[in-house]
């Protein structure tokens, strides 16, 4: 019987190299190169994913974590198209609006019923009398102090002299309409330090999401934006106020402090006399006079039936610094149905009672950022 020795692989590795014969860990290379690919498969999902979570990543930072941001501002290059009359508002912004957006600071008005009085007529006189409060002055020397009326007297309509009713309702509503407008004012120069600036706080650009949406903005257009948050001549709203309410006699001055005949088809409001029962809309009707004047504003600054309005207002204030309310009138025929007839009759008005002596009154202060205004 044999005995087979065991055989040694290093032996049989030696005497084939000896022959020649090439002998290589064919095992541990095949791991290798699978290895390598493994790691590279890998490394290659990695990069793609990598790449792929960056904006969502950067986004969710910039929403959540993120406390300044740079708005941008091409208001200035887009205002050039206004000055060359070439179109800069979408045609259908204010249909995307709802009327909620844009009054909420006016159906909303913090006002307690119960403490606004209806003062007669002579109370009223004689508390300007005794604040020294008159047109003779305010057209001399341009102040006007902050004294505020809530409802108009109901009186007003028993006054028999002309001027004196004209007189009495003017020193109503001019300093209503001065604080609005002061109000504006106040809002614009914070816009325009917004839009100056490098970079903005979250406080900041929610305030100017909340201004874009109050003044029917959808489109996030700044150059809207700007020309849409502007004052209305103080002359051009007392002249329609007149207008309006006969001079604070008409009955939704008296029922509704509705100073400028406002129609309404969703909001309170009164309806015509005479109107029919398919008639749907109604003069709006506010708690208090300075509500119907901001509503007045509004109206003029966002609905598109006063788009060529508010494009001339813009160009005045950029190329003379200051608003003409004569000029302006011509383009508030859509205001009433009588169009140009309408137009004609607040020109009249304005000359008349020389109401554009007003135009560059101001209200007295209440402290010291409003006092920076006069």
């Amino acid at each position: 019987m044999v005995i087979s020795k065991p055989i040694n692989i290093l032996k049989i590795i030696k005497i084939l190299k000896d022959k020649g014969y090439k002998i290589s860990k064919r095992n541990k290379q095949n791991q290798n190169n699978f290895q390598g690919f493994y790691f590279t498969f890998l490394a290659g999902i990695f990069l793609v994913s990598f790449f792929y979570l960056i904006p969502f990543t950067l986004k969710l930072y910039s929403n959540n974590f993120a406390t300044n941001k740079t708005i941008i501002n091409e208001s200035n290059k887009n205002f050039n198209k206004v000055l060359e009359g070439k179109e800069f508002e979408l045609s259908n912004n204010e249909d995307q609006v709802e009327f909620k957006d844009l009054y909420f600071d006016i159906i909303d008005i913090d006002v307690d019923e119960q403490d606004t009085v209806r003062l007669s007529a002579s109370t009223i006189n004689q508390l300007f009398e005794d604040e020294n409060y008159n047109l003779k002055d305010i057209r001399k020397n341009k102040i006007v102090k902050p004294i505020n009326i809530d409802l108009l007297p109901s009186e007003i309509k028993s006054i028999e002299n002309t001027k004196e009713r004209k007189e009495l309702f003017i020193q109503i509503i001019l300093p209503l309409i001065l604080e609005e407008n002061k109000k504006i004012k106040l809002e614009r120069k914070t816009l325009f330090s917004i839009l100056n600036k490098n970079s903005n706080s979250e406080a900041e650009r929610n305030w100017l999401k909340s201004k874009l949406k109050q003044y029917g903005v959808v489109n996030k257009d700044l150059t809207t934006l700007k020309i849409r948050m502007d004052e209305i001549p103080v002359s051009l709203a007392i002249a329609q106020a007149a207008k309006e309410t006969g001079w604070g006699t008409s009955r939704f001055a008296q029922e509704g402090n509705a100073l400028f005949g406002q129609w309404t088809w969703s909001g309170e409001g009164i309806k015509p006399a005479g109107s029919s029962n398919e008639d749907t809309h109604k003069v709006m009707k506010f708690k208090i006079l300075k509500a119907s004047v901001r509503a007045y504003q509004r109206n003029l600054n966002t609905h598109k039936s006063y788009k060529e309005f508010r494009k001339v207002r813009a160009i005045q204030r950029d190329v003379f610094g200051k608003l003409n309310s004569m000029e302006l009138v011509n383009y508030l025929d859509k205001y009433a149905e009588t169009g140009q007839e309408y137009v004609k009759i607040l020109k009249k008005i304005i000359e008349q009672n020389k109401l554009t002596d007003f135009d560059d009154a101001k209200v007295l202060p209440n402290n010291k950022k409003e006092k920076s205004l006069i």
